[in-house]
């Protein structure tokens, strides 16, 4: 199935210092003439090369995004960099709720939903990760895990009207394990978490979906041929240009 839009996030996460940064950005950025019009993509590098590699992207049509943002504007809060900041510096999206946030950082539901409202508020596109980990899975309790997840964020926002909204379903059991979700169970999953975005904020616009966990060039295909899921949200292949391209090669097939 040919889709209209391919989105393609690439969250580099603490894997790339501030030189490979740009040297993977500049890169990057000299395909970028060659990949597909329906390519909607974004790249959240490190808050030490953000800036630099904002530069970079900003007018070869790849979006720049943060890892993670706190939710004051300014002050006594060593080691963070708010939402307001971020879009001083040319940032367009930011993660919230990334499963490393959650489990190794003790991100708690109250955290990730302040986080939302601030990305929100400073005029980023949120992207929201949910998933559920390997024992929830087992206790065969995905979808309520899921759908707390989304509620708990979603609930009090003042969404604009008609705006899109970006749900990245990432099963922390399949992140940097090389044990890829089942593509026929991530649809699944995302068709549960689209009809709960569209109950818990009706003005919102398109419902994004992107998988993430264990995303590469040989199982991105099985992915998007599936019709509730819109893109993808990769971790350590986008870290190497040659990975990386190899996915985008792959994604624009189906």
């Amino acid at each position: 199935m040919k889709k209209n839009a391919i989105y393609l996030f690439a969250n580099w996460k603490m894997y790339l210092d501030y030189d490979e940064s740009n040297i993977l950005a500049n890169a990057l950025a000299s395909e970028a003439k060659n990949f597909d019009k329906r390519i909607k993509m974004a790249i959240f590098p490190s808050a030490l090369s953000f800036y630099p590699v904002a530069q970079v992207f900003r007018d070869v049509g790849i979006g720049i995004g943060a890892q993670n943002v706190y939710w004051v504007d300014k002050g006594g809060y060593t080691g963070e960099v708010s939402a307001n900041m971020y879009k001083e510096a040319g940032c367009e999206y930011a993660l919230v709720g990334h499963s490393e946030r959650r489990h190794l950082f003790g991100e708690s539901l109250e955290e990730t939903e302040k986080k939302f409202e601030a990305v929100l508020a400073a005029g980023l596109t949120p992207v929201l990760c949910v998933g559920e980990t390997s024992a929830e899975k087992k206790n065969g309790i995905t979808e309520r895990v899921v759908k707390n997840q989304l509620e708990s964020a979603l609930k009090k926002i003042s969404w604009p009207k008609g705006k899109e909204i970006i749900i990245a379903y990432e099963p922390v059991w399949a992140i940097g394990t090389g044990d890829a979700c089942d593509p026929e169970e991530a649809q699944k999953i995302q068709e549960i978490i689209k009809e709960t975005v569209k109950k818990t904020v009706p003005k919102a616009g398109y419902v994004a979906a992107l998988y993430g966990g264990s995303v590469d060039g040989k199982n991105i295909g099985a992915f998007l041929a599936k019709s509730a899921i819109d893109g993808v949200l990769v971790g350590g292949a986008s870290a190497k240009l040659k990975s990386w391209l190899e996915i985008i090669k792959e994604s624009v097939k189906k």
